[in-house]
């Protein structure tokens, strides 16, 4: 099984964090949809405000495939940590339509759905829209 640490971010990983959002977009056939740098990453999540809060899960494999071995588990129920310790009394999740594995894994963990227990949807204003919007 493999072995799993989970930490909190450092401004130095932020090389890797881009790479694995580049890694994560190409997967979800989206990786036109990425605009930021290393340097933007380390902006938003290193200053005096961070925009942002990023775990790193560093994982030593075992010999054989990864799937299957809890890891996920592992990620999600350390977010859920964090977000306690933080204050938060909840966190949400995006996830696509067609990874079923994903939904399937948070509704075990207790996750509720809420496409379908609300009716929620949820929508981004980005580039000309934000802009437009906000008069600039």
């Amino acid at each position: 099984m493999a072995s799993v640490r989970i930490r909190e971010a450092k401004e130095g990983d932020c090389g890797d964090i881009l790479r694995l959002i580049l890694e994560l977009a190409e997967f979800e056939k989206l990786s036109d949809q990425v605009k930021i740098s290393e340097e933007a990453l380390r902006a938003d999540g290193f200053g005096d405000n961070p925009f942002y809060h990023c775990l790193v899960a560093e994982i030593l494999p075992a010999p054989g495939k990864l799937l299957g071995q809890g890891i996920g588990s592992k990620i999600i129920k350390k977010v859920a940590e964090v977000a306690l310790d933080k204050g938060c009394s909840q966190f949400r999740l995006a996830v696509l339509d067609w990874n079923q594995r994903a939904m399937d894994l948070y509704k075990a963990l207790g996750a509720q759905d809420l496409t379908e227990a609300e009716g929620w949807h949820f929508f981004c204003f980005q580039g000309e829209a934000t802009r437009k919007l906000a008069g600039k």
